[in-house]
């Protein structure tokens, strides 16, 4: 029996394909105790990461291991007065420590909230104060520490400072104290035991219209990534996983956490501290990884690049999430490496939602169907289904209660809370169609959608148009007031290298639009921009094009 059957059961049809998981956890459901020291016990030996840092030290850890380190970090931050129910903010970007820390804080029945490390002083007071943090752990590289200790100064509530890979003057240092510890760390038989359906983390929104909310997740979110990473990923016991994340993004633990060890499998971390596609193909060669996932972005460098020179025939798999997939990009890496890229689609509130998983046949330019733990519903602006073709909101039905991996709510937060979840759905804000065989197709935020002359047009298809045009690097689309239209569409774009801004380029753009998609979904208005307004997880801001 794989340990994944103790907490599920999959039903999978003739054709392999599956169709639904029926969840089963026990009350005291944690992942520390019933993955990590399950595998620590069962299979010491086994690996369960690579790290390899920026400048290629390399540390392989088992699981034998994971047990041992989070046990000991358990007591150590014990020591420190971190009980169940304290909020703690992790800011490890992709540093080792990261996992047996979160690890112990899972078993302490501590709330983690991972972030990044490009967080400002005004950034972490309102993080601070807005989830109550009673300790921050944070890395040493670079001066986010010196941002965290500015606003700790502000913020009273916070009683616990401790650096992760380092010294500081004031904070406690991980890497000195946690030695003298005990790598024995028992579960609790007391109160302090964690119970599967209290809060284990919790991560801020990007904020693209207002302040980060903080979705807030109980245990057995853990449990419903099992599905990421056997149906979307494909990882295999004896395979090699790689996601491109940084700790403090939510898609690290899809990709580097829990569904991956669920599985039993090894992940790959690659501790680059800036971007480079050659670095990091390097890295898939030499350490033969098996499943690759990673966002757009990062595959439209890996197309640009010269793939001749990089031995990745290891490469089994590959994914993408986190934004929106340009058909441009779908097909090119189809050509470059043969391999089909499985697009998934999912929310810092939830798991995986709608993906192509393993068996489907992919559309390019489609996010897949919907995954078989969520009812899917695309309704209208007054709850109402809409039909096939027409755009929709994608809601999660939750009249007969909420499924794993769906968030509880939006701590401290009782209005937006409310505002997403109502009349037995959850609003997740994007807007999708839906095609005869049930393949669904994004089209963006509900505030996003461009009504003109009566038309409704999603902003990400007249984006995919654009971004087939070689003068354009980047874009984003929004709407713009007009006297006779109500709006018309406007395409902020970035140049790519050796093109220059003109009233010629601009037409020929135009026309470009216009030879491709309906007339009417053309960029009347075009701005040429040097780079696009984003939030700190990348995404564009496009209240702040609106409003320009």
């Amino acid at each position: 029996m794989e340990l994944y059957q103790r907490f599920l059961t999959e039903k999978v049809d003739a054709n392999g394909m599956l169709e639904g998981i029926d969840f089963h956890a026990p009350d005291n459901f944690n992942f520390g105790f019933d993955v990590v020291d399950y595998y620590g016990t069962e299979e010491p030996d086994r690996r369960a990461m690579i790290w390899v840092s920026a400048d290629g030290e390399e540390k392989i850890f088992t699981f034998g291991d994971m047990m041992r380190k989070s046990a000991q970090t358990a007591n150590y931050l014990k020591s420190l007065g971190i009980i169940k129910g304290d909020r703690v903010l992790l800011v490890l970007r992709r540093h080792w420590e990261f996992w047996p820390i979160i690890v112990a804080l899972h078993k302490l029945g501590a709330i983690c909230i991972p972030a990044t490390d490009q967080l400002k002083e005004k950034d972490f007071v309102y993080r601070f104060d807005a989830a109550g943090v009673k300790a921050i752990i944070c890395t040493a590289s670079g001066t986010v520490i010196d941002e965290a200790e500015a606003a700790a100064n502000r913020c009273p509530q916070l009683k616990v400072k401790i650096v992760a890979n380092g010294t500081k003057e004031g904070w406690h240092s991980y890497t000195d104290e946690v030695k003298a510890f005990s790598e024995v760390y028992p579960r609790p038989t007391d109160e302090s035991c964690p119970m599967r359906d209290e809060l284990m983390l919790m991560y801020f929104t990007s904020g693209t219209t207002a302040y980060p909310k903080i979705a807030a997740h109980e245990h057995t979110y853990a449990l419903a990534h099992f599905l990421t990473a056997k149906w979307w990923h494909n990882v295999r016991k004896d395979g090699i996983h790689f996601t491109v994340s940084e700790t403090g993004w939510g898609k690290a633990v899809w990709g580097k956490l829990y569904g991956q060890w669920i599985c039993g499998a090894c992940i790959f971390t690659y501790d680059f501290e800036k971007f480079d596609q050659e670095k990091l193909l390097g890295m898939i060669e030499k350490y033969r990884i098996t499943t690759f996932c990673a966002p757009p972005t990062i595959y439209r460098f890996m197309i640009k690049a010269d793939l001749s020179k990089h031995d990745l025939s290891s490469l089994e798999y590959i994914t993408t999430a986190g934004e929106a997939v340009n058909p441009e990009v779908f097909n090119q890496l189809k050509a470059a490496t043969g391999h089909t890229l499985m697009e998934g689609f999912g929310q810092t509130e939830t798991t995986l939602t709608i993906a192509n998983l393993v068996g489907m046949t992919p559309k390019p330019g489609s996010m897949g169907k919907p995954t078989p733990i969520y009812k899917l519903r695309l309704v209208d602006a007054n709850g109402n289904d809409i039909p096939m073709g027409e755009a929709g909101e994608i809601c999660v039905d939750v009249s007969n209660g909420r499924p794993y991996g769906l968030f509880r709510k939006y701590y401290g937060d009782e209005e937006n809370t409310r505002a997403a979840m109502h009349d037995g759905l959850y609003h997740t804000g994007d807007m999708a169609y839906r095609d005869e065989d049930g393949y669904l197709f994004f089209v963006g935020r509900t505030d996003d959608i461009i009504k003109s002359s009566g038309y409704r047009i999603g902003p990400f298809e007249i984006e995919n148009v654009l971004m087939e045009h070689p003068a354009v690097l980047e874009c984003a689309v929004t709407g713009v007031p007009d006297p006779t239209r109500g709006q018309v569409v406007k395409a902020t774009i970035v140049l790519a290298k050796g093109y220059t801004a003109s009233e010629e380029l601009k037409k020929e753009i135009q026309t470009f639009v216009k030879n491709l998609t309906a007339p009417y979904k053309y960029p009347r208005v075009i701005d040429f921009v040097d780079e696009l307004p984003k939030t700190i997880s990348g995404k564009i801001r496009r209240t702040e094009l609106r409003k320009s």
